[in-house]
């Protein structure tokens, strides 16, 4: 018989793994200094934009020498802009465990035509990252989104290599600890961590990529969204808040407010801990069961932001349907919405445990899932 359900509701039962949970106390209201109706030119436009710079610099500790860039198309704008201007310029090796890494892999292959050595893993598990030449130019993910598989640290990238690291961090950046030192070109979005709204990139440089940008020009043509050099020297308005095309300010103000809430929970070192809390609230759960497990096989590269699950019991007929199912039901009582798993990834659960969700919510959504999955086993067993 299915247990009854839980008294007690999330008050915010939003785990999307993007867009994310706005922060616990965001409000309209909070944007109403947005410079709307101003040009991204005029001054106040400018000083927001650089804000928004100089105060991503500050909570992420960016070296004082890398430049950041606020740039069109979100994440994959800034990944599509590093690899159309930088890669060619030597060998490129491109490494992937799920479905972002492996669509940075498809256009590398296919579009830009480049000859690169491709290293892949499954689902659940990672690229042996110590064995990659990094003599060659390699571009990667550092968390994946997807596969809920990360980076356990950057320790195998060397500090001598003649290539450039170019990362994909999206879902790391303001989550996890990211080795600038070892990472030469890195980019993530709005919408992520920090719960900002979408359709904004961030690109961070490093001092070697700019001198590939500076001292290489691609075979192939670049279109005005890419260029980030003019005369063989670097733009560097872009890097000061003077964007490519028309930015949000209405989505720029929404990112100042959230880096101003992240400063109040601690900076980068308080979003970490909120975002471990809420990822170990789940792996203490499915600990304690032998019907669910997460999806990464070494616990080592276990994802803290976009936990994904898979059902393990003998029982489940069809993972597909079974999984659907239980996040239908987690949706239809309002408990946890958008948590089923990305679309190219095993059948199973993503919940997002970013720093913009309070454990509070975590905690009192777990036991729905307890309930969602004997609702189902039972639905199932009476379908029979």
């Amino acid at each position: 018989m299915a247990m009854n359900a839980p008294a007690t509701r999330p008050a915010n039962p939003r785990f999307s793994s993007g867009p994310c949970a706005k922060n616990p106390d965001f409000s309209l209201d909070k944007l109403s200094d947005a410079a709307l109706g101003r040009s991204h030119r005029a001054k106040v436009g400018k000083e927001k934009l650089k804000a928004a710079i100089e105060e991503t610099r500050a909570l992420l500790g960016v070296p004082d020498d890398y430049r950041i860039g606020i740039v069109p198309a979100s994440d994959t704008g800034a990944v599509e802009m590093a690899m159309w201007s930088m890669l060619g310029a030597r060998k490129t090796t491109m490494v992937a465990w799920e479905s972002f890494g492996a669509g940075w892999v498809t256009d590398v292959v296919k579009q830009l035509k480049l000859d690169a050595a491709v290293r892949e893993a499954p689902y659940g598990e990672i690229v042996d990252m110590a064995a990659v030449d990094y003599d060659t130019d390699v571009v990667f993910t550092w968390n994946g989104t997807t596969s809920g598989v990360r980076m356990p640290h950057g320790d195998m990238i060397p500090a001598d290599r003649a290539g450039l690291t170019i990362c994909d961090a999206t879902s790391a950046a303001f989550a996890m600890d990211l080795p600038w030192d070892k990472l030469d070109v890195t980019t993530f979005s709005w919408q992520k961590v920090l719960g900002g709204e979408a359709a904004h990139g961030m690109l961070i440089l490093s001092p070697r990529a700019v001198e590939r940008l500076e001292s290489y020009t691609p075979a192939w043509p670049l279109p005005k969204i890419f260029r980030l050099t003019k005369g063989g020297k670097l733009i560097d308005g872009i890097f000061v808040g003077e964007t490519i095309n028309t930015p949000s300010m209405l989505a720029v103000e929404d990112y100042l407010v959230a880096l101003d809430w992240a400063r109040s929970v601690g900076g980068l070192q308080g979003l970490i801990a909120r975002a471990d809390a809420n990822a170990q609230a789940i792996w203490d759960f499915c600990a304690a069961r032998d019907w669910i497990e997460n999806l990464a096989v070494d616990p080592a590269t276990r994802s803290t932001t976009s936990v994904c699950l898979k059902f393990t019991d003998p029982r489940i007929a069809d993972p597909a349907v079974f999984a659907k199912a239980v996040q239908k039901r987690l949706e239809a009582e309002g408990v946890a919405l958008d948590v089923g798993a990305y679309r190219d990834a095993p059948a199973g659960l993503r919940i997002w445990c970013g720093g913009t969700v309070e454990t509070s919510d975590i905690e009192a959504m777990l036991p729905w899932l307890d309930w969602a999955f004997e609702a189902e086993i039972a639905a199932q067993a009476y379908a029979a």
